[in-house]
């Protein structure tokens, strides 16, 4: 492969190093230009791994595991055309980061083994996207993004498609970082995918998992059961 090629595969699925620290990685962002968009001015990838990606979520997923993912997609995909210089060539595999990044909590599949829910869901959606034919590149980002995206911290460095995974995750369940995201923008994405008490629900599934794995990565953000339920940016739509 030439390096032509292998910098297409990097820039095309999310494979640029960019600060964890997200104070770091979010120093430069004008506060005063949240991203303000409507779904209708987002548009969903196509692609046949896309299609059989997005019918395994909605049919695995519960329904309200399923709207924070989507709801995270579209937040992402709003910050990254604000903030984000080279986004467009990642947004097909942003979609498939977001559709399976909580793949892991569902009642099956949080009982079935002793893995943090990260980690497993990562290795599903690796099995899964080589499945339904993405290219390694491609599945192994997703796979890196997910075993990552509670992996927040202010050292060391992560993929921009991890980053961007991690900040519409922690905007949509704790309401970090606000000035990125226009109300109205909320008010569009919540309207098309409802939370229906996403944030009682995500906390106690936050229990379930550090009581089923008290050694589980999710034990590595303090007190995140309690800054799920406190998420007073999104409590007028919960």
């Amino acid at each position: 492969m030439s390096d032509g090629m292998r910098n297409q595969d990097l820039s095309a699925h999310g494979w640029t190093a960019v600060p964890r620290s997200q104070s770091r990685f979010l120093a430069d962002v004008d506060k005063n230009r949240p991203a303000k968009f409507s779904v209708d001015d987002i548009e969903l990838p196509d692609s046949d791994v896309v299609r059989k990606t997005h019918a395994y979520a909605k049919k695995e997923l519960p329904e309200r595991t399923f709207n924070h993912s989507m709801r995270v997609y579209y937040y992402g995909a709003a910050i990254a055309r604000i903030h984000f210089v080279q986004f467009e060539p990642f947004l097909e595999t942003y979609f498939l980061a977001c559709l399976l990044h909580d793949i892991g909590t569902t009642q099956t599949n949080i009982t079935a083994t002793r893995l943090s829910f990260e980690f497993q869901g990562g290795l599903l959606a690796s099995s899964l996207l080589k499945e339904f034919g993405a290219p390694m590149s491609q599945a192994e980002s997703v796979t890196e993004a997910i075993i990552r995206h509670q992996d927040l911290g202010d050292t060391g460095n992560i993929t921009s498609l991890g980053q961007l995974i991690q900040l519409a995750t922690v905007f949509d369940n704790i309401g970090m970082n606000p000035f990125l995201i226009h109300r109205s923008t909320i008010d569009s994405v919540i309207g098309a995918y409802p939370r229906n008490e996403w944030s009682s629900c995500f906390a106690a599934t936050i229990r379930q998992e550090t009581a089923l794995k008290p050694w589980s990565h999710t034990t590595s953000i303090e007190g995140f059961a309690e800054k799920v339920e406190a998420n007073v940016l999104m409590e007028p739509w919960d």
